[in-house]
């Protein structure tokens, strides 16, 4: 996976790397590609049960906490500089195990996450569940600069395009301060071979 930057109000966002402590996951994708009917990618851009707690072919295959964020999380306080009480969004949060790492490490925040899926926010964990909504990238119920970070990680890319440059102005607008936002890519043939392959719900490739 390679992480994009994007063109925003004039400017380029700078690509930086984040996510390289957090464990990555085999893939076979010729399997993936052999089981990717029209139905499974239907099923799966519901972003429901079978998407994340469901079949492998459906999505994650069970979608639990493992503490796996926590890593990328002490990265994200120490390259953004995050004050203790610093204010932090998630932006596709899922069942917010993001979130969650958050609050672990800096207990004095305050964290926010939306999500479309009803079924992630409804079994979200615990700590946070509170704090997350039902919501789309595209239009985030937050005032203008209202968070120290906002992060997005593999989630705007399922929207359409112009759906898409939504989405990014609109994490632009609730952010105070920096923006983590990452996408799937590619950097040779291969790769793009194998995403196609992989991919159930992307829409917008931004390379």
């Amino acid at each position: 996976m390679q992480y994009k930057s994007f063109f925003n109000k004039g400017q380029t966002l700078p690509e930086i790397n984040l996510l390289n402590t957090h464990p990555t996951t085999k893939r076979n994708y010729d399997k993936r590609a052999a089981e990717k009917t029209p139905e499974i990618i239907e099923l799966a851009k519901q972003f429901g049960k079978d998407f994340f707690d469901g079949d492998r072919k459906c999505g994650y295959g069970g979608y639990k906490y493992d503490g796996r964020w926590k890593a990328v999380v002490e990265r994200m306080r120490q390259h953004y500089s995050l004050p203790d009480n610093a204010a932090v969004l998630d932006v596709g949060c899922g069942k917010g195990f993001m979130l969650h790492d958050f609050k672990e490490i800096m207990p004095n925040c305050s964290v926010a996450g939306v999500d479309v899926s009803e079924y992630a926010i409804e079994n979200s964990m615990p700590s946070v569940k509170q704090f997350l909504k039902v919501a789309s990238a595209e239009k985030l119920p937050y005032p203008d600069k209202s968070f120290d970070l906002v992060i997005s990680v593999n989630s705007i890319h399922n929207l359409p395009l112009e759906a898409c440059k939504t989405a990014l102005q609109e994490i632009e607008r609730v952010s105070r301060g920096g923006s983590f936002i990452t996408v799937d890519a590619w950097r040779n043939d291969q790769e793009h071979e194998d995403l196609l392959k992989w991919v159930l719900t992307a829409e917008t490739y931004m390379h």
